[in-house]
Formats: C-alpha cells, structure tokens, sequence
C-alpha cells in the first residue's frame, strides 16, 4: 500500500509526538499511542492526522464511541477529508452510505502511483486488465463482431494497465483518473492519445456522445457507490453497439456495502439492475476475481454491457 498520509499540524514538539505515537502503533502498544497523540492534540487542536491516527486505534481497541468521536474531528479540520475519516464512520455505522471524497482518493492515489504497479503485479497478483480483455474478446466472438475498436476510454486509467492489455485491439486511447500521478505514469507508456485528470463521471460528461467504441474501467468502480451515474454517462459517450466492461468487487448480501479494505462491493443482482437500469444490454456477469487481498482471492465479477 501507499506510504501514510501525513498532514503537518504547524507544531513541531507536536509533529514529534506523532512520529512517536505511530511507532507505538505499530508495534502493538495502542493505549501508549493513544496517550501520545492526545498530547499531540494538546498543543495543535487542529491536527488532522493525529485526530485521524487516534479514531483508528480507538477503532482497533473497540472504544467505538471515540473512534467516532474523533474521525467526526480529522473530518471537521480537512473538510475535503483526505484522511477518508467519513468511510471509517460509514464502517462504524455512524453514517449512511455515501460516495468517497475526491481529495481522499487523488491523495492515496497519488502517494500509490511510484509503486502502484510493482505492488499490484508482484504482491496483489493484480488480473483485472486481463480478466477484462478475455471477456470482451469472448463477448465478441460470440456476436461474430471483430474486437477491434477505434478509440477507447480508460477510466480510472491509473498507470496505463489496461490500455496495456488492449493495445493490438484499439487505435487510441483516452486515459481519465483522478490522481494526477497516476497520469504522470500513464503517459510514460506511450499508450495514449490524451489524458485528463478528472474522476470517471466528469471525465465523461465532458465527452461527447457516441464519441467512444469501447469504456474500460479496471478496479476503478471500487471507488463509486451508486455506479447508474456512471453507466449512463459510459452509455451516452458509446457508439450504437459499442462495449462498456469493468470489474467491480461483489459480495453475497444484497445492494452496496463498504468493504474492510475501504472500497465498494456491489451485489450481482445490483449490478443487473444498474445496468438494465442505463439501457445498457448486459452480455456477461461472471465471478473472477481481480486480484488478491491478505494472499486471498478477492471475489470480484467481470462485466460486459453493450449499447444496443
């Protein structure tokens, strides 16, 4: 994972507390972590990451009531909370389901870019591009249509991987992420034709209608709740008979649930809905899982939609 998002507090006796509060975390001593980080907060009372530190070991001691209490304080002193305190109050059932802060997601993303592909290859056993590239293939030679596509959008295109897989079966490649390190990556690949830093549904809405033959999204639906805003605006930017295909992680319950690992799994017959729910013709649903998580299998569905 990404190194840890750290957030000066402007006090140096109080950015020394919290160097040595993590340490403790680390080591397993969470009530002298605890201990440390409240003197932290003695002298910067604003101090995001120490606020945020200290709602994750009172979380792992099981003191829900202040966990909660100072994830609602990291969020209250960084608005745009990068931290991602409001998905820990989602998992502590203090808070509705609802989408992810963009500024969380450019900043993990950001600090991932340098090692995202080493981590996800060599330590994730990452498969989502090719699980994508295999189904779409499949679904075409079922139709009898060539998969051959002129251009392409990769959403959430982090370092360039999918475009990577498909890169004998599209003319041009359009990559769209959040993070603009992860565009920094992309580009170095050579693979595309223009980026832009946006997230998926804005990134789409700028483009125009029946602009694309083919939206891939590789892991990157992970990171949206309510995927129908961004299967409408995929349908609206695809030619007639054009091909949307993504991965998503899934589980055996009903709707959307936020993960332990902080990204969205989303039932199967949720995902039905959703994309009848566009207009979208659905041409496969399968299990397949995208990578793995603590040398488990993530259970994850691929998913292959047309615009008829």
């Amino acid at each position: 994972m990404p190194l840890r998002l750290f957030l000066s507090s402007g006090d140096l006796m109080a950015d020394r507390r919290f160097e040595f509060a993590r340490d403790l975390q680390l080591k397993g001593d969470l009530p002298a972590a605890a201990d440390l980080l409240e003197q932290a907060l003695e002298l910067a009372p604003s101090f995001t990451s120490a606020w945020f530190t200290l709602g994750e070991i009172r979380s792992q001691l099981g003191e829900r009531d202040k966990a909660i209490a100072a994830f609602r304080e990291a969020r209250r002193s960084d608005p745009a909370d990068q931290h991602g305190a409001g998905l820990h109050l989602i998992r502590l059932g203090d808070e509705q389901l609802s989408e992810m802060p963009k500024a969380y997601v450019q900043a993990l993303f950001d600090q991932y870019a340098p090692r995202f592909e080493d981590v996800l290859i060599n330590d994730l056993g990452y498969r989502a591009p090719s699980l994508i590239f295999k189904a779409v293939l499949a679904a075409r030679v079922a139709a009898k249509k060539p998969a051959l596509f002129k251009r392409a959008i990769d959403l959430g295109c982090g370092t360039g991987l999918a475009a990577a897989a498909f890169a004998r079966q599209v003319d041009q490649f359009v990559g769209i992420d959040l993070s603009p390190g992860m565009i920094k990556q992309a580009r170095a690949t050579g693979l595309y034709a223009e980026f832009e830093v946006a997230d998926m549904i804005d990134g789409l809405r700028g483009k125009s209608d029946a602009s694309a033959n083919l939206v891939v999204a590789a892991d990157a639906f992970v990171y949206l709740s309510d995927l129908a805003p961004v299967l409408t605006e995929a349908r609206r930017v695809l030619v007639s008979g054009g091909v949307l295909a993504f991965t998503l992680e899934t589980h055996d319950g009903s709707g959307i649930v936020l993960g332990e690992g902080l990204r969205y799994a989303h039932a199967a017959e949720y995902v039905r809905g959703a994309i009848a729910g566009a207009g979208l013709k659905l041409l496969t649903l399968e299990p397949a899982s995208p990578r793995n998580e603590n040398n488990e299998p993530v259970r994850g569905l691929v998913v292959v939609a047309e615009k008829t």
